[in-house]
Parts: C-alpha cells; structure tokens; sequence
C-alpha cells in the first residue's frame, strides 16, 4: 500500500480492523490502538528502540496480534513548519516498514504531541518523573491516533 491522507484510511480498512498509532521516537517507539468503530485511540505499549529488524519483530507481531489494518505515523514537523533530520528519519523507517508490510499508512503532524502529554501527566495525573517517562511515548502515540481519528470522522 502507499502513503495516503488520515481521510482516506478508513475506505480502506476491512470490518473489525483497527489503526496502530505509531510515536517514532530515538530510544523507544511508542504505539496506540484504536478501537474497531475509529473513534478512540489507546495507548498500547512502548518498544525500546534496537535495529531495525528487531524493531520490526515487534512491531509486526502486534500489528499481526491486534488485527491492525492502517498505521498513523506521528511526523516530528518542525515549529517552522519545515522537515528536519527527525522527520526524514521517521519517513526512513516508514519506508523500510512499507517493503514488508501491505497497509495502507498516514502521517499526522506530531508538534508537540510528546509536550502536551507531559504536561497532562505532570498537571492533571500528578505522575512522579519516573512513571511519566514509563507512560509519554504510549500516552503521546494515542495523541497522535486520537488527532487523525477525529480527523477522519470530521473530513468525512
């Protein structure tokens, strides 16, 4: 399958699919699930980042496990609105999953994402140091989900 657009993604899922929600970070990735009606997004799990085939395995496995049928890639976009080394990175590693898996995938403009939840763990869930850093990258990668779900359901 190619990159589309988070609008397109749901013409091309098939009942009881769901959508992995990926937040592509250095040191870990961190995924989310939605729900079969692509209304809710989850956060799922963190994957510590190793080689990529390692990565994949992983990834692969949930995305066998969890019946998923599209992935939302959060792409770090820069403030400026420009592309940076993280975000070439991010469609590098999309690239490499996209020879070995035949989904359909979408891109969702991540500024902040990992911020924002930070700060709703530091204010709202009042979470110790430790205990964010376990939950932002899952937390952050349900931001990512829950921002091209609403999309999809609002551009419908």
């Amino acid at each position: 399958m190619a990159i589309c657009k988070p609008s397109a993604l749901k013409a091309q899922l098939v009942r009881n699919q769901t959508i992995l929600g990926l937040d592509l970070g250095t040191k870990t990735i961190g995924l989310a699930l939605s729900d079969v009606g692509y209304m809710i997004a989850s956060p799922l799990k963190t994957i510590a980042r190793r080689k990529f085939t390692q990565d994949w395995a992983e990834l692969a496995e949930v995305i066998q496990s969890r019946n998923v049928g599209a992935l939302v890639v959060g792409l770090p976009i820069q403030m400026d609105g420009t592309e940076g080394p993280r975000a070439q990175a991010t469609r590098s590693f999309v690239s490499e999953v996209l020879k070995r898996l035949d989904l359909p995938v979408a891109f969702w403009d991540e500024r902040l994402s990992s911020s924002v939840v930070e700060r709703m763990l530091t204010d709202e869930a009042d979470l110790s140091r430790k205990r964010r850093a376990e939950l932002v990258d899952k937390a952050a990668a349900a931001y990512i989900l829950q921002g091209a779900l609403d999309a999809m359901r609002y551009q419908a």
